[in-house]
């Protein structure tokens, strides 16, 4: 082993830039975040053959003064912090003063700038060190051409220009949907392929993201002491197969973090359906004194100093936004449009059903307090309109502001009976006596599961005792639940019990046992239900938090707005 001896700086800057300047969006992504510290408005990249032959990001900010140009090509130079104290409560982008000098050890650079009181714009070229006079209106251009020319080693292992492209194109959108009041243009090989005009956030959000994720987004915002969320989430009916739209800021700054993304997707989890994930926009500001942005070289992870009290935050505020009842929730679209004006009432349906007085009465009962005194509702009033019809005894016809409401009855009453049920397990629930008890044959498994589990299933509202080596009576059941059919729901109940044999079942899997209850005692399809029990649905639904899908993840209902309806008809055409 040769002697210990420093290393040159140029070395020093090239081991540095193996942090730092993994791909072309690696440098584009410090460039940007340059150009907001210095208080660009305006920020114009353009780029050539994926930012491997060039990158060239121009700003209308601040600009550099002629004697701090060599500095900003120094290790270790900065505006932006002097003590330790000002690290501690970093709210700039950059901070470490390296990440230009990293750059510039693998690439060519020149940055050109001009402050306020500068007669002209001076050049500072990096390879030379030299800084000579220079055309411009304002701010900064930094060019940086030839990528890894000094280290072809590196340069292997990008990808097809394609690739870097889209990898550039994803830093600048996400800067850009964190900054929307600046405005940014992105052209690739001479074509302009993104241009970003300064909008507020919803407006951003929506060109970034797309009509069909903000036509699913619920807006959020919420604060609590130095602690601050709002963007938006998109309702489990969105879903997607990756996590490719699940974007988390704070202070501004995109980050990677395990923990606000387990907060978050632990709001979903009574909402979302099998193995998809949620997609989100949503910015977390915290006061800077508590967070460490200085994790990682490539600032996309950071560390909280109370974890926990940031988790319950985040998690509580997303879980009331997507809880929010129909009637209360506020889209972030514009204003309702005005009500069509046709108006139309069915009081019979023709096809004929199978009549269920014992179910009609055991609907009535259920939304008794919902039911509205006349059919015609005000559907300006309530999002989801009035009742229409029946169609196959499966799904319901409502007309509202917008359009045409389809609904799922079943997965529309499922929900509602959930979170009637949730609610009513917190304290004991109300139970209903059998006039006349139920006796059903039992397996040995399902008797030792009863007798096992007497204890649970008195707090759940059920009364089920062994009565004989292969039999089982039921004395009582919850009220809610007092119309299904009986047996099915211990049957249900008794297996999910089976695979829960924890001491503290209950607690532990209480929301999976009941969303198991509400599945047995919710509408069934071929239920023929009149236009006031409908209605009553409708209002039910309106009232009742997560409405939008029902307990597996699934849309409990869908809008086909007039516009849809006419292209679907061609009119006007």
């Amino acid at each position: 082993m040769s002697r210990i001896h420093p290393l040159p700086d140029l070395l020093i800057s090239q081991i540095a830039a193996g942090e730092v300047v993994e791909r072309p969006a690696s440098v584009l992504k410090e460039l940007i975040e340059n150009s907001l510290d210095a208080g660009a408005s305006r920020i114009d990249v353009q780029l050539e053959e994926g930012g491997v032959k060039l990158i060239r990001v121009a700003d209308d900010g601040g600009g550099i003064d002629a004697e701090d140009l060599p500095l900003a090509l120094a290790r270790h130079a900065t505006s932006k912090i002097a003590t330790l104290d000002d690290l501690e409560r970093v709210a700039s982008y950059g901070f470490r003063g390296e990440a230009l000098a990293s750059i510039a050890s693998v690439a060519r650079v020149t940055i050109t700038s001009r402050t306020a009181d500068s007669p002209h714009a001076w050049k500072l070229d990096a390879e030379s060190g030299a800084v000579k006079p220079a055309a411009l209106s304002a701010g900064t251009v930094v060019t940086v051409a030839d990528l890894y020319f000094n280290t072809p080693a590196r340069r292997k292992f990008l990808k097809s220009v394609a690739t870097e492209f889209a990898h550039c194109d994803e830093v600048l959108t996400r800067m850009a949907q964190a900054r929307p009041e600046i405005g940014f243009t992105l052209a690739h090989n001479g074509q302009v392929r993104r241009r970003l005009p300064p909008v507020d956030l919803a407006r951003r959000t929506r060109e970034l993201m797309g009509e069909a994720f903000f036509a699913h987004a619920r807006q959020i915002d919420s604060a609590a002491g130095p602690l601050r969320l709002s963007g938006f989430a998109a309702l489990p009916a969105y879903a997607k197969n990756t996590r490719a739209e699940q974007l988390f800021f704070v202070n501004g700054r995109f980050v990677r973090d395990k923990l606000l993304a387990h907060a978050a997707r632990a709001a979903y989890a009574d909402v979302l359906h099998g193995a998809l994930h949620p997609a989100w926009v949503l910015f977390l500001d915290i006061d800077p004194m508590l967070v460490d942005v200085n994790v990682h070289p490539a600032k996309t992870e950071v560390r909280f100093r109370d974890g926990q009290a940031v988790h319950q935050f985040v998690f509580h505020a997303l879980q009331r936004a997507l809880a929010e009842p129909l009637a209360a929730a506020k889209a972030p679209a514009s204003a309702v449009p005005p009500a069509p004006t046709f108006v139309a009432q069915q009081t019979s349906f023709s096809v004929r059903e199978p009549e269920a007085a014992a179910y009609l009465e055991f609907v009535q009962r259920a939304f008794a307090d919902a039911t509205p005194s006349a059919p015609a509702v005000d559907s300006v009033d309530h999002p989801l309109g009035h009742a229409l019809a029946q169609l196959s005894g499966i799904y319901l016809l409502a007309q509202n502001a917008k359009g045409l409401v389809i609904v799922d009855m079943h997965a529309a009453h499922e929900r509602i009976l959930y979170e009637q049920l949730k609610a009513a397990a917190d304290a004991r629930p109300a139970t209903q006596m059998l006039l006349v008890p139920l006796l059903v044959s039992a397996s040995p498994a399902e008797l030792a599961c009863a007798e096992e589990h007497a204890a649970t299933l008195e707090r759940l509202g059920f009364e089920i005792a062994p009565a004989g080596p292969r039999q089982l009576t039921v004395r009582a059941v919850p009220q809610l639940l007092a119309g299904g059919d009986v047996e099915s729901l211990m049957r249900a109940l008794l297996a999910e019990l089976a695979e829960h044999p924890a001491s503290h079942v209950l607690e532990q899997h209480r929301n999976e046992i009941l969303a198991t209850l509400a599945c047995h005692g919710a509408v069934r399809a071929h239920r023929r239900l009149s236009l006031p029990e409908m209605d009553a649905l409708l209002r039910a639904m309106e009232e009742t938090e997560r409405a939008d899908q029902c307990n597996h993840g699934r849309p409990t209902w869908i809008q086909l707005s007039l516009a849809e309806l006419d292209r679907l008809f061609m009119r006007g055409r």
